[in-house]
């Protein structure tokens, strides 16, 4: 199963008994997943689920708490829709049930956002309002850069709506457009889990912090292993660098080149890769790391003047193309 379908299934089986709370959850899912149609002049009340047992969940509430007794229909696949999905609908009573759920107001004009005194209820009836957006039109993608929970909605204004309900519910959301979609959209990864928590959906609350803890630790991995690389390769560079660049100053300086020089410079080519420190234990006597990066550097300025004075390439010359050369001080 997909996250979203395992936060559905979890938020399906949650029943808040208040009755503030059913009415919210109950308007909310009605609001997000259709809405009012007109069929036959006549208002209805419709949802579009992709789940029967959310279908059937909405259709007792519709007859528990409304005393309706909704049309539960199968919806085979179209080319517009991929996949099938339940459509629970009121006809017989429809305009009343508008009324009672504050889809409709009281001129008969359809809410474009949210009946205010949901938005504006305590906080069970806030959460029980983002559970049922969520279960309607909500999406819920992995942890990472991408990560998100996201509800689809039917109007600018219902977005606006839900985002001032998730305020008021402690849930960092922001009101975008994808598309020519309003969108809900909740991208942290704290406030996700704060979001799955506030609506009920503890598990999955749960299990999503322990995905994306594991991902944290995978890349913070992966970093450094690429940190290391990244050195090791321009420490490889760099030593092929000084090498070509020692090698050449010798060749420039032939038998002119002082001897404690020399030693310094044949030091770094018999040790292609042992760091400045290392150098220093190798000669004899042993010299500090300073001394060995003070010797190369001045071979390698002795060699570059002589060079300039004979009108010959100098010890850059030497080093491969895409070689970096060396910090003689590192």
């Amino acid at each position: 199963m997909s996250l979203t379908a395992d936060v559905k299934t979890e938020l399906i089986a949650v029943r808040d008994p208040r009755p503030s709370a059913r009415v919210a959850e109950l308007t909310a899912l009605l609001r997000f997943s259709g809405g009012l149609h007109s069929i036959a002049n006549r208002v209805a009340v419709e949802a579009e689920l992709d789940s029967e047992v959310l279908a059937r969940r909405v259709a007792r509430e519709l007859m528990e708490i409304y005393g309706v007794r909704p049309e539960l229909v199968h919806v085979q696949a179209s080319s517009a829709r991929t996949t099938g999905h339940y459509a629970v609908r009121v006809i017989d009573g429809g305009e009343t049930l508008a009324r009672q759920t504050g889809l409709l107001d009281q001129r008969r004009r359809p809410v474009r956002g949210l009946p205010n005194k949901l938005t504006t209820g305590a906080r069970p009836d806030l959460a029980a309002v983002w559970r049922g957006a969520f279960l309607a039109a909500g999406t819920l993608s992995e942890p990472g850069r991408s990560a998100a929970l996201e509800i689809s909605c039917p109007s600018g204004e219902a977005a606006m709506a839900l985002v001032g309900a998730a305020h008021r519910a402690g849930i960092a959301a922001k009101a975008r457009e994808v598309r020519g979609i309003p969108r809900v959209v909740v991208r942290e990864g704290d406030a996700i889990r704060t979001a799955l928590a506030t609506m009920g959906a503890l598990r999955a609350a749960a299990d999503w912090e322990q995905m994306r803890q594991r991902r944290e630790v995978r890349a913070g991995v992966n970093r450094l292993v690429n940190f290391d690389d990244a050195n090791l390769r321009r420490s490889a560079q760099a030593a092929v660098a000084a090498c070509a660049r020692v090698e050449r100053a010798l060749e420039i300086l032939g038998d002119t080149v002082p001897d404690h020089l020399r030693e310094a410079g044949e030091l770094r080519l018999a040790h292609r890769d042992a760091s400045l420190d290392e150098l220093g234990q190798h000669a004899d006597p042993p010299l500090t790391k300073d001394a060995v990066a003070g010797r190369i550097r001045r071979l390698l300025a002795m060699a570059d003047k002589k060079a300039d004075a004979d009108g010959v390439a100098g010890t850059e010359s030497a080093v491969p193309v895409g070689e970096d050369g060396e910090d003689v001080e590192g």
